[in-house]
């Protein structure tokens, strides 16, 4: 006796959006493919809010991390560890934005091989016009109801708790971290 099963029905509306003709197998699949366009479009819309003023997202992303620093700026390792994406050339980013008078080096007061990088006064004045501009691009996120919202939140904090592989420092730390304990 042969049983017939019904064809798997998408979840969302990914496979219409990539023109996918067959199911998704399994719905982590179709998580994750739905997470990797979401991250794409989301990075698109940041990069066309930044594009009037030459700012990549990762360099918004520093000058945000240096307006929570302070005057004392932080050391390049820091703000790598900070960052919303890795970024695998961090100094080479701050070179780009201290040409560009965004950023300022300034030599460690005890020890002379550590750099502080602060943002400059056009950095915290350019960091206006751009939280504006990505205030602008987030209020299209308004229809969505704040109780969804927040469970998406949780939602993308489990699977990158899930998924996370640590750099090599990241696994130093908390395996120093764990032997504290």
């Amino acid at each position: 006796m042969t049983t017939k099963t019904s064809p798997k029905r998408p979840i969302g509306k990914i496979s219409e959006e990539i023109r996918q003709t067959r199911p998704f197998e399994h719905p982590e699949r179709e998580a994750a493919v739905t997470m990797l366009r979401t991250g794409d479009v989301m990075r698109h819309a940041v990069e066309s809010a930044l594009r009037p003023w030459g700012v990549s997202p990762e360099q918004y992303n520093v000058l945000r991390i240096l307006r929570g620093a302070g005057e004392q700026g932080l050391p390049t390792l820091e703000i790598a560890n900070r960052m919303v994406a890795r970024s695998p050339n961090i100094t080479r980013l701050i070179d780009k934005m201290a040409a560009k008078g965004l950023a300022e080096r300034h030599p460690g007061q005890n020890d002379r091989r550590v750099v502080r990088i602060s943002a400059s006064a056009r950095g915290r004045s350019l960091l206006e016009d751009l939280d504006q501009a990505i205030e602008a691009m987030l209020a299209k996120l308004t229809p969505i109801e704040p109780g969804r919202l927040k469970t998406l939140v949780v939602l993308l904090d489990a699977v990158r708790e899930l998924l996370a592989i640590p750099t090599a420092r990241e696994g130093a730390a908390r395996k120093t971290e764990r032997m504290r304990r």
